[in-house]
């Protein structure tokens, strides 16, 4: 009893403050902004836009930047989804992801006993998803770019081919990742040709400057096809992977029908299915806006008791209902319907924690160590665009392709591997999430954009795994309910739950002493995340006088630049 009442007392502790103002206003601009999780990235497209680009125009040339200095999340050897809201309130949905190959099937990553192999999803050639994000890029500017192509990809080469200082950040990951890139590539990659990294060292990428080369003078041919093509396939033969030529021919983005709906005064435009990101969103802030939390106020008990219950509900519906919606029929419109989102907090006790034992998925009527990037763009004519990009876990599979310089993903742990086991996020999946060939897995990643009165008011994601939904969330939350500015919101303590396990991840500061007395009264458990932090957003914020507000997260070397 002792043992338990000092480990609670340490909790408090380490839940009691934050250093991070939530009244501190971001950058704010005129005319057009650009935040992702990099200087060099967010100036890049700032650059675009002054040169007269749209803000998809300028998301390529960040996808493509960010994929050189910020190697861990931005990609080319991964996927995404971009959710777009033109100037003249007319929206669309990129679906990027990656697809699991031809020749994966359901129990791939199983032992003869039936139980997972550990790390086999995770690590090396036989975790990695056929890449999705240039054929992304391609398609995205194929529809609405006006810049030409090769001058959107053409600052990335010269990163990558001139080189760039580390931040202190970056030098450490890659120093922390050095032993698994040894491990599980077949041929030494550039990354480790130093032994330790320092903040201020420059890196030059010149195997992945002669790949976007390619990139740049044959578009999607110059990465599905030739000599790229060859060195991932030859890749995936040294390591065991599965990958094939006809893999990558076969890979072609989806545009889908965003999530829209209706909260309150505002109109919510998400990512739909195989992200999971939109609808438990919109499920978020329905229930949500049933209660006064501006008059409960932030992070008081009351406030984020609620909070957190929605959110084991929602987390619930998630792993039962949601998967590839071109293989399984995702309820969409039973998830949505408002009735029943209100009927999932039946159970709501505002005094008491439900035990997730007693919380089970819905009957909807029928009709993501976690690393991904998000960033934000809104250009000077008012069209919006926010995407999220992964390669999932931090530097993916840890494989680079030989001779090409760039990191597969290793998001074939996204799939349930096995129906009911936890993923490396520790979240539960089913049926509806299983392996099969050609099948995207589902997603956490939540690009949204929210308009008000019929205007463009915000643009927002974040990266985080599981914790996407929850971060994304709150930080719309503490704009519109509890008034803070963009930067603040972004740099407010964050808490999450998943559903299971039954605990409460909460960031240093996040809760507060008394409120993290009082959860535990409640019956509440909390684990403190003291190192990393829970998610890492780009957003920006429309002010009332029409200029852009930027959120960029102090949690890494996020950056907001614009004009």
């Amino acid at each position: 009893m002792i043992r338990r009442v000092s480990l609670l007392f340490i909790s408090i502790w380490l839940l009691g403050c934050s250093n991070r103002s939530i009244r501190e206003t971001g950058l704010v601009t005129e005319r057009a902004m650009v935040v992702s999780a990099h200087p060099l990235a967010s100036a890049v497209g700032t650059e675009i836009l002054k040169r007269g680009g749209n803000a998809v125009d300028a998301a390529v040339a960040v996808q493509f930047a960010l994929a050189v200095v910020y190697p861990d999340a931005g990609n080319i050897g991964g996927g995404g989804f971009l959710v777009l809201r033109q100037k003249d309130g007319s929206t669309a949905a990129l679906d990027y992801r990656e697809k699991a190959p031809a020749a994966a099937h359901r129990d791939m990553y199983l032992d003869e006993k039936g139980e997972v192999i550990k790390e086999l999803s995770l690590k090396g050639h036989l975790a990695a998803g056929v890449p999705g994000t240039v054929d992304g890029m391609v398609v995205a500017h194929q529809k609405y770019g006006s810049m030409p192509w090769a001058e959107l990809v053409q600052p990335a080469v010269q990163l990558a081919a001139k080189g760039f200082p580390l931040t202190k950040k970056e030098a450490k990951k890659l120093n922390e990742e050095r032993k698994d890139f040894l491990k599980y590539n077949t041929r030494r990659p550039e990354f480790i040709l130093k032994n330790r990294w320092k903040e201020g060292d420059t890196i030059r990428m010149k195997s992945l400057a002669l790949v976007l080369t390619q990139i740049r003078d044959r578009g999607r041919a110059g990465f599905y096809e030739g000599l790229v093509a060859d060195s991932i396939v030859a890749e995936m033969k040294r390591g065991g992977g599965l990958i094939t030529h006809q893999d990558l021919a076969a890979y072609h983005s989806v545009w889908r029908k965003p999530i829209v709906a209706n909260v309150g005064e505002y109109r919510v435009i998400s990512m739909p299915p195989p992200s999971s990101g939109g609808i438990a969103l919109v499920q978020l802030l329905t229930i949500s806006a049933d209660y006064p939390l501006g008059e409960w106020e932030y992070k008081t008990a009351k406030t984020t008791h609620l909070m957190i219950e929605a959110e084991r509900r929602v987390y619930a519906d998630r792993a039962v209902h949601l998967g590839d919606p071109d293989f399984y029929k995702v309820p969409v419109e039973g998830l949505l319907d408002t009735a029943y989102i209100k009927r999932q907090m039946v159970g709501f006790s505002p005094g008491r924690a439900t035990d997730s034992d007693e919380v089970s998925a819905g009957t909807p009527a029928p009709a993501e160590s976690p690393n991904t990037t998000h960033y934000s763009i809104v250009d000077s004519q008012g069209n919006a665009v926010s995407v999220t990009t992964t390669l999932n876990s931090s530097f993916g599979a840890k494989v680079f392709v030989a001779g090409a310089g760039f990191l597969l993903n290793n998001e074939m742990d996204d799939f349930s591997v096995k129906p009911g086991a936890p993923n490396s996020y520790r979240l539960v999946g089913g049926e509806a999430n299983a392996i099969a060939p050609g099948k995207r897995m589902l997603s956490s990643m939540t690009p949204t954009i929210l308009e008000k009165n019929g205007k463009l008011y915000m643009v927002v994601g974040s990266m985080g795994g599981s914790t996407i939904i929850t971060t994304v969330y709150q930080i719309i939350l503490n704009v519109i309910a509890h008034g803070m500015p963009m930067q603040g919101a972004v740099n407010a303590g964050r808490f999450h739950h998943q559903w299971r396990p039954d605990w409460v991840l909460s960031e240093w500061g996040a809760l507060g002493f008394g409120t993290g007395i009082r959860l535990w009264l409640m019956g509440h458990k909390i684990a403190p995340k003291v190192s990393g932090g829970i998610g890492r957003a780009a957003g920006i914020l429309v002010r009332p006088d029409g200029r852009l507000e930027g959120g960029a997260d102090p949690r890494g070397d996020d950056a907001s630049a614009g004009f």
